[in-house]
C-alpha cells in the first residue's frame, strides 16, 4: 500500500476525516468522509459548514442485503408504482451523465430524533445505523430479524439519504459510494461512511480538485483519489 494511502487509512481508522476525489472522468467531485460509527454532532457540523453538498451515508452491499434495502430507482420504476403514480413515468432517471443508475436507497431518521435535521439528530441516526449494521452482520442475523431491528430504531423518510454500494463494488462501479465503502474496507471499519460533496464557496460548482487538495493539506486531512482506492484493493 502506498504511504499516502496508508496515512489516510490510519486516519480514517481513528475516526478522522479523509478527502476523496473520484476522477475527472466521473463526477469530478471531492467528498469529505468520516467513518459512520464514529459520527458526532461535530462531524455533521464540519460536513455541513465546510462542504456545502448533500450529506449522505454510503453503505456496503452486504449492509443493504442485510436490511433488505431497495434501490429507489427500482422502486420508482416498478410496474405497480408506475401504474399507481403516473407522474413517475415522467420522472424516470434515464439521462445521468456520469452513470447508468443511481445508488440511492431509502432515507432514514432514528426514532429518537425530533425533526432529524439537527447535527445531534443526524449524528445519532448515522452512528446508530452503523452500530446496528455491524451487530447484525456479526450475528449473521436473518433479513427478517434485521428488518425488524431496523424498524424498531429507524423510520423512513428521513434526513440521512442512504446510498448503497453496487453488487460487485468497485469492479462494476467506481462512484463515490463504492469508493467510500472501499476506504472503509481498507481501514477495517464498518462499511458505513458519512460524507458530503465539497462545493465552491458560492455553491455553483464542485470545488476544483486542486483547491480541495490545498484545503486538505492546510487542514491536515489526507487526500486520496479514486484510483488510489481501486489500486489498494486490487479491484
Amino acid at each position: 500500500m502506498e504511504p499516502h494511502v496508508q496515512r489516510a487509512v490510519e486516519a480514517f481508522k481513528s475516526g478522522r476525516p479523509v478527502c476523496l476525489f473520484d476522477s475527472e472522468k466521473r463526477e469530478g467531485e471531492t467528498d469529505l468522509l468520516f467513518p459512520g460509527a464514529m459520527a458526532e454532532p461535530a462531524t455533521m457540523r464540519q460536513l455541513r459548514q465546510e462542504c456545502g453538498g448533500l450529506l449522505f451515508l454510503a453503505i456496503g452491499d452486504e449492509v443493504g442485503e442485510c436490511f433488505g434495502l431497495p434501490f429507489l430507482q427500482d422502486l420508482h420504476t416498478s410496474k405497480d408504482a408506475l401504474k399507481r403514480h403516473p407522474v413517475l413515468n415522467h420522472l424516470i432517471t434515464n439521462d445521468l451523465r456520469y452513470d447508468a443508475r443511481s445508488a440511492f436507497t431509502l432515507s432514514i431518521n432514528h426514532r429518537d430524533t425530533y425533526t432529524g435535521i439537527t447535527d445531534h439528530d443526524r449524528a445519532l441516526t448515522t452512528r446508530r445505523f452503523a452500530e446496528l449494521a455491524t451487530a447484525c452482520l456479526a450475528d449473521s442475523t436473518s433479513v427478517e430479524q434485521a428488518m425488524q431491528r431496523l424498524g424498531e430504531e429507524f423510520r423512513t423518510p428521513g434526513h440521512i439519504p442512504v446510498c448503497r454500494e453496487a453488487k460487485g463494488g468497485l469492479t462494476v462501479r467506481q462512484g463515490h459510494t463504492e469508493l467510500a465503502v472501499g476506504l472503509a474496507r481498507l481501514s477495517g471499519t464498518a462499511p458505513v461512511v458519512i460524507g458530503a460533496e465539497m462545493l465552491q464557496p458560492d455553491g455553483d460548482f464542485a470545488l476544483p480538485v486542486a483547491d480541495a487538495r490545498a484545503w486538505a493539506e492546510t487542514n491536515g486531512i489526507p487526500f486520496l483519489e479514486g484510483a488510489d482506492i481501486v489500486s489498494a484493493l486490487g479491484a
